[in-house]
């Protein structure tokens, strides 16, 4: 049959839903709409990922669908994708006229018809950042997407690059529409594609590649063990693999357990015809385990992702042995490791796989999650609420119960501040370098809380003065390109956390102080920012109980250019991963105004943005620094304080909150304000 013959049809968004006339009909014994915050987050990632590489097309698999005349397709496969796509073109405020329908299925049609209506009304200024699904049955399920496509967007996406997502997503993007014949037996079709089961995973390649490289049935018993241990990536290792003993010591792979008798070790040809041993037979299961502290945390990383940092971790240890013995790496021995997961079987196909290598690897999996799970922070809570701090950075103990790494309080803040900083900056999963620097650290280095302090703050000043204040890291958008962590942290293959002397002129020379129209500044920058103001405070008030008016307090407060504004931001104070919008505190829509006021250069320059929550953002973008006062520090707590618990944020208000008394009405937040903030600032980030 001939190519052109057959029902396929590639096409992009913008074609599937503003082309040729059609009515998309999720049929009723098709299930509701059911991705989650994982599913949304990753798609809308991997365009991020695709559009950033540049890519000319990128593709997001197929949709099936039944032609039933009148321009009426019956979707067979692919609705949870299909409508995805829906959600993310109306999170962007864009009409398209092919209509997504949902067959006897009255309240999942209303709900998606009120987010269409929604869009339709972009118009008018007065209406809110979301939809209010005013509708009397309403399908969660897709309110709940909708929802987990704003967050991504926000989270993933930099204010300034989403016009140009958008129209990536919209023409860019492609899938195949494959419309199945008229006279074919559907019931035959629904066969096949249940046949195989669910599709199988990259990572369940790698491992069937990897045991395979094994030389008997104890050592892939060993490896099995681990890789079944480690993949749950919610719970602590000691919880599944054993107690904490073994963690202690200095053991290696052979010395580990085998696990269970009947350990799952497929080849590649049983996990593809979906044969084997049932994964229920494979547990050796311990009655007592698992039942004390059960509960989950919330991991940073998915297990495909941290395979690929324990392949770079295992390839640069092995590096870091050879230089002991003399040996001088050259750019060719350089580690380079793509940590995105769409890579793994490309990385792991560029490794000499011997039995020699699996036994190393699954060693430094083991250990690699150890240390995850006990040094790297995670979340107990998805949801951030002001005044809790949901980051934890705990050990697990043998009893079940879980303490703080570090002894004393100080110390512990300072951890979990500094991690919590990294993540936040850095949650998309091919930008967590620190994740492996910190791992290549607690291997290297022991696991001796001040010592890991230390190199925490050394590792936060290397990034902000060696990498984002080095004029040859930034691309064109300021961000840094992505070899420029590893040129300069990862040397020879060791860490190499040495901070340069930079100064304001350095800052000013690629970020601008509004003489000139100024590129992005990266929200690192903002973080990091705010960690140091955070520092400061426990640096300088914290040990003491410093009342309002005494010296100490008093200088500390001029030294950010503000008055008093109390203690609670500071005390209160954790990365929240809501405040990650940019916002001009002079409005742009106020360029243009009295003698004084910021010109357009000048409003892009550092000393004018605050961060703050993109659902505060999305609704106060124009308002003056006078209303923005009214609004972000209403009493009544309207606004979630969460997205305005910035400390720069707050001295920006409290500056303007200063200049009432002295200034006429309307001429609280001047240039000459943003100058002298974004000075005392840079004095705080510059020491």
């Amino acid at each position: 049959m001939k190519s052109d013959s057959l029902p396929l049809k590639e096409m992009s968004i913008e074609e599937l839903f503003n082309g040729e006339k059609a009515i998309y009909e999720v049929p009723i014994y098709q299930r509701n709409f059911a991705w989650e915050k994982d599913e949304i987050s990753a798609l809308i990632q991997d365009v991020y990922d695709a559009y950033a590489a540049g890519k000319a097309t990128y593709y997001i698999g197929t949709l099936v669908s039944f032609h039933k005349g009148d321009h009426v397709y019956e979707i067979i496969d692919g609705q949870q994708r299909l409508t995805t796509i829906n959600l993310v073109l109306s999170a962007f405020r864009l009409s398209f006229k092919n209509k997504l329908t949902y067959r006897a299925r009255k309240k999942s049609d209303d709900t998606i018809n009120s987010i269409s209506e929604w869009v339709r009304k972009k118009s008018n200024d007065t209406i809110n950042s979301i939809p209010d699904f005013a509708i009397d049955e309403k399908d969660e399920g897709i309110i709940s997407g909708f929802h987990y496509v704003k967050d991504a967007i926000d989270a993933i996406i930099p204010n300034d690059e989403q016009d140009g997502y958008i129209e990536f997503f919209r023409n860019n993007v492609h899938l195949i529409h494959y419309n199945v014949p008229k006279d074919i037996d559907l019931n035959h079709y629904f066969e096949i594609m249940n046949s195989r089961g669910e599709q199988l995973e990259k990572h369940e390649i790698i491992k069937a590649r990897l045991i395979a490289a094994l030389n008997n049935n104890d050592d892939e018993a060993r490896f099995n063990h681990i890789w079944e241990c480690c993949s749950e990536m919610d719970v602590y290792i000691q919880q599944k693999y054993g107690n904490d003993e073994i963690f202690k010591q200095n053991f290696n792979f052979d010395s580990l357990p085998k696990g269970g008798k009947n350990m799952n070790t497929k080849s590649i040809n049983d996990l593809i015809n979906n044969t084997g041993l049932n994964p229920e037979q494979n547990e050796e299961t311990n009655p007592e385990q698992d039942e004390r502290g059960k509960e989950p945390f919330l991991p940073i990383i998915d297990f495909s992702n941290f395979l690929l940092i324990v392949l770079k971790l295992t390839q640069s240890l092995e590096g870091m042995e050879k230089s002991k013995n003399g040996f001088i790496p050259d750019d060719k021995e350089r580690i380079h490791v793509i940590l995105d997961d769409k890579e793994l079987i490309h990385e792991f196909d560029k490794v000499e796989i011997d039995a020699h290598f699996v036994k190393k690897f699954g060693y430094h999996l083991l250990f690699s999650k150890y240390l995850l799970d006990n040094y790297i922070v995670h979340r107990s809570s998805e949801y951030d609420t002001y005044g809790t701090n949901p980051w934890k950075l705990q050990c697990w103990q043998n009893d079940g119960t879980r303490k703080n790494l570090a002894n004393d309080d100080d110390t512990q803040r300072k951890l979990v501040h500094l991690l919590s900083m990294f993540e936040v900056s850095y949650g998309a999963r091919q930008r967590k370098n620190y994740l492996f620097y910190c791992l290549l650290h607690l291997f290297s280095n022991g696991r001796d809380d001040k010592k890991y302090l230390d190199f925490l703050s050394n590792l936060a000043d290397t990034y902000f003065k060696n990498v984002y204040l080095n004029p040859d890291s930034p691309n064109e958008i300021n961000t840094p390109k992505s070899d420029s962590f590893d040129d300069i942290i990862l040397v020879d293959n060791k860490l190499n956390v040495n901070p340069y002397a930079r100064s304001s002129a350095d800052f000013v020379n690629i970020y601008g102080d509004g003489t000139e129209k100024s590129k992005r500044i990266p929200l690192f920058v903002f973080n990091y920012l705010d960690y140091k103001l955070w520092e400061k405070y426990a640096d300088d008030l914290r040990s003491g109980d410093t009342k309002e008016g005494d010296d100490k307090r008093t200088a500390f407060f001029d030294a950010l250019g503000c008055s008093d504004f109390g203690l609670d931001i500071f005390n209160t104070f954790y990365f929240s991963r809501t405040r990650r919008s940019l916002e001009h505190f002079y409005p742009q829509a106020n360029i243009g105004g009295n003698e004084g006021m910021p010109d357009s250069n000048q409003i892009n320059c550092f000393g004018n943005y605050a961060m703050i929550g993109s659902e505060v953002n999305s609704s106060g973008s124009n308002w003056s620094p006078n209303t923005k006062l009214v609004h972000y520090l209403d009493a009544s707590k309207k606004v979630n304080q969460v997205s305005v618990a910035s400390p720069k944020f707050m001295i920006m208000m409290q500056m303007c909150i200063d200049n009432q008394d002295v200034r006429k009405p309307g001429d609280e937040w001047i240039f000459e304000d943003i100058q002298a903030h974004q000075e005392n600032m840079l004095n705080i980030l510059l020491g």
